[in-house]
């Protein structure tokens, strides 16, 4: 099991974030396999029971291929589905908000939390949840930021439109007084030169990609499970399920990298 492949699952190309931090984390000798379920995206904006649903579906997919852990790096997912992933799928399942909940909890100095993320994962409070299992004292405030999303795809990362909407989204926030920010969406990490420059050096901003990359790395290590092959980079695999020439494109600028292997198909046949 060693030698198999990690499954990476989302909803769409947001998830890549969280790929690139594996990429980062892991050892070279692994191999990842991403999916992206770009026709039904966004998950958001779906019932429980059908994010569920999906949510089984891509797992499956991915099980068939043989992984050896999954990665759930959807925000929407790992806020509803992670109990019915993990009593279906007999592998180390793994999502962003428990990590990142955790990372803040360890950041922040004075108990004053800001969670930043899609409409509705603020409106599901899982980070507010998570993180009082830790501190049950902590102040988390949420704040939903929805345009960083296109921003991040357009690769308007760094220009005025981006500090504009910035400072828009996050002046209460600063007011508000935190010491940690919690980057809740995938997306977001790819802003995070510019919403760092908002919030000034006082304010810890917490990359739940990163966060969860290095939970994956113990929950492997744990197991016995970290591959000590040669390089398995050539070997990363990318499903979509629709639109396989833009997730190339904007692909490529999250991961700073040409995808070489990308497929398009249909989990549900």
């Amino acid at each position: 099991m060693a030698d198999a492949a990690i499954g990476v699952f989302d909803s769409g190309i947001g998830g890549l974030t969280v790929f690139r931090a594996l990429r980062r984390e892991l050892p070279p000798g692994e191999r990842l396999i991403y999916l992206g379920d770009t026709a039904r995206v966004p998950y958001g904006t779906k019932s429980e029971e059908t994010v569920v649903r999906y949510a089984l579906e891509g797992a499956r997919f991915l099980q068939k291929r043989g992984i050896k852990a999954l990665v759930i790096a959807c925000n929407t997912m790992s806020a509803v589905a992670l109990p019915a992933l993990r009593k279906e799928i007999p592998l180390p399942v793994v999502g962003v908000i428990g990590p990142g909940a955790e990372a803040a909890c360890r950041a922040t100095r004075r108990r004053v939390i800001g969670v930043i993320g899609t409409a509705a994962t603020i409106r599901s409070g899982a980070y507010a949840s998570a993180i009082a299992c830790h501190l049950p004292d902590a102040r988390v405030i949420g704040r939903a930021c929805p345009l960083f999303v296109p921003l991040a795809e357009e690769g308007w990362v760094d220009n005025d439109v981006a500090r504009a909407t910035a400072a828009a989204y996050l002046g209460d926030l600063k007011r508000e007084g935190i010491d940690t920010l919690v980057l809740g969406c995938t997306h977001y990490p790819l802003l995070q030169g510019v919403i760092g420059a908002t919030m000034g050096p006082d304010v810890t901003l917490v990359d739940s990609a990163g966060a969860t990359a290095q939970v994956v790395r113990a929950r492997l290590e744990e197991r016995g499970l970290l591959s000590g092959g040669p390089t398995g980079r050539d070997d990363d695999h990318f499903y979509v399920t629709d639109s396989s020439e833009r997730f190339r494109e904007v692909g490529s600028r999250f991961l700073d990298a040409p995808l070489a292997r990308l497929e398009q198909i249909d989990i549900t046949a």
